[in-house]
């Protein structure tokens, strides 16, 4: 039960997200302002990478006592940095291919200004979730859109998947206060997490069960 003793003010929150930025050495701190009402923290300013504001966004969910992200944190490209569009979809096809746990034959790859835009089929959501993982760490991308299919080879048995996620889940973050059920092959994810790892870890759970082709994640990150 929150008490007055362990709410955190807008203050507090904010000064640790700031601290958090300038602790990160992938990110330029000095770049980068932060606001908070109510726990809702919203990140502007400019970083150089996708990869900068990835981790920026990273950091101020770390923190204890944020409700909701909003990143307006824009990606502007130092002039050495700049790639055309052929080099980066060329850089995106490879690191794809290097990676041995991404079916790359199954993924195609477009990209305008700088912009990755990924389309394909997996078979599992982790897959997915790596794919998108692999662009964003690339040099002058500025943004990736995700539209790649989950299509399991077998469909769940609901009870049997619900009940290994929820040992997974105990496992993995200790915790009894989400609630997992199954929609036909999708996940849903209820109540209440302590912190947006927790979020994020349960959410990677429920993706690397079998024959899961989706996710719906309503946990609220609460004290």
């Amino acid at each position: 039960m929150t008490t007055a003793a362990t709410v955190r003010t807008d203050a507090q929150i904010q000064r640790d997200v700031l601290e958090e930025l300038a602790w990160d050495v992938r990110v330029q701190p000095n770049d980068i302002g932060v606001t908070v009402r109510d726990g809702v923290v919203t990140l502007t300013g400019w970083v150089d990478s996708t990869a900068a504001k990835w981790a920026a966004e990273r950091c101020a969910q770390r923190v204890r006592g944020v409700r909701v992200v909003a990143d307006d944190v824009e990606v502007r490209l130092p002039g050495s940095a700049e790639r055309t569009d052929e080099d980066i979809a060329i850089a995106v096809s490879r690191a794809l291919e290097w990676d041995s746990f991404v079916p790359a034959e199954r993924l195609d790859v477009t990209v305008a200004n700088g912009w990755v835009m990924l389309r394909g089929t997996v078979e599992f959501g982790w897959q997915r979730r790596i794919a998108e993982h692999e662009i964003r760490r690339l040099r002058a991308v500025r943004g990736v859109t995700n539209l790649v299919d989950v299509r399991p080879a077998t469909r769940p048995d609901a009870e049997r998947t619900r009940r290994d996620i929820q040992r997974a889940l105990a496992r993995g973050i200790g915790t009894e206060r989400v609630t997992v059920t199954l929609d036909g092959d999708t996940v849903v994810l209820a109540g209440v997490v302590r912190s947006w790892w927790e979020r994020d870890q349960a959410e990677r759970t429920a993706w690397s069960a079998e024959g899961v082709a989706a996710v719906r994640d309503h946990l609220l990150v609460g004290g």
